[in-house]
C-alpha cells in the first residue's frame, strides 16, 4: 500500500473524531466490497488484479475501527451525486446504499446526505476528512486528490476545514434516523433520499 493509505489507516486507529466529506464516492470506511472493487478497477492507481485484491483487503481491514472497543465517532457528509455513481452495476449500489443505512443505526455513527438543491454547495468541492485524536481541538485534515493526497496539519488550514465541514453540515439534510416512523419523514431528509434511490435501483435491476 503506498504511504498514504497506511498513514490514513494508523490516523484512523487512533482517532477520537472523523469528519468526512465525500462529493463522487463514499467514505472509504462505509464502502461494501463490490463497490471497492468496482472503485479500484476503474482506477490507475493499481493495474493488476493482485494489486487490485490487495487494495480491497486492506479497505476492507480499515473498516474494523468502526466495531471496536473505543470506535471513533464519525460523521459524515456525502453529496447527493455520490448515490447516483452506479460504482459495480445497480445491484452493488442497491447493497452499498443499504450498508449506509445500517451503519446509521450505530450511536457513534452520523450520516448526513446534500442535496442538489442545496445552496451554494458545490459537488466538486474537493473531498477531506477532518480527523481529531484525544480530543485535540485541531488535528489533521487529509485532502484527497485523484493524483495524490495531501495532509494538512497547520492551525489555519486545519481550522478552515473544520469551518467547511460545518458549513456543508448545515446545508446537508438531517442525518439518517432509522428510529423515525416512515410515514413521519419528513419531505426532505436524508433517510427519505436514500430510500428513493433505492426505489430507483430497484426498478434498475429488474
Amino acid at each position: 500500500m503506498p504511504a498514504t493509505a497506511l498513514d490514513l489507516a494508523e490516523l484512523e486507529a487512533a482517532a477520537t473524531h472523523l469528519r468526512s466529506y465525500e462529493s463522487l464516492f463514499l467514505p472509504g470506511l462505509f464502502q461494501v466490497e463490490g463497490y471497492t472493487r468496482a472503485i479500484f478497477e476503474a482506477s490507475d492507481a493499481v493495474s493488476t488484479g493482485e494489486e487490485i485484491e490487495a487494495a480491497v483487503r486492506f479497505r476492507r481491514a480499515r473498516q474494523g475501527v468502526l466495531l471496536g472497543e473505543q470506535p471513533p465517532r464519525v460523521h459524515a457528509v456525502i453529496h447527493e451525486a455520490a448515490l447516483h455513481m452506479l460504482f459495480g452495476g445497480a445491484d452493488v449500489m442497491r447493497e452499498q446504499l443499504l450498508r449506509l443505512v445500517e451503519l446509521a443505526e450505530l450511536p457513534h455513527v452520523t450520516i448526513q446526505i446534500v442535496p442538489f438543491t442545496a445552496v451554494a454547495v458545490s459537488a466538486l468541492t474537493t473531498p477531506f476528512c477532518h480527523i481529531t485524536s484525544h480530543d485535540s481541538a485541531l488535528g489533521t485534515v487529509l485532502m484527497e486528490h485523484p493524483a495524490r493526497s495531501a495532509y494538512l496539519h497547520g492551525d489555519g488550514d486545519v481550522a478552515k476545514y473544520r469551518r467547511q465541514f460545518a458549513r456543508l453540515s448545515e446545508a446537508a439534510h438531517p442525518a439518517i434516523d432509522t428510529t423515525v416512523i416512515p410515514v413521519k419523514h419528513a419531505t426532505r431528509d436524508s433517510l427519505g433520499l436514500v430510500q428513493h434511490i433505492l426505489y430507483t435501483l430497484q426498478g434498475a435491476s429488474t
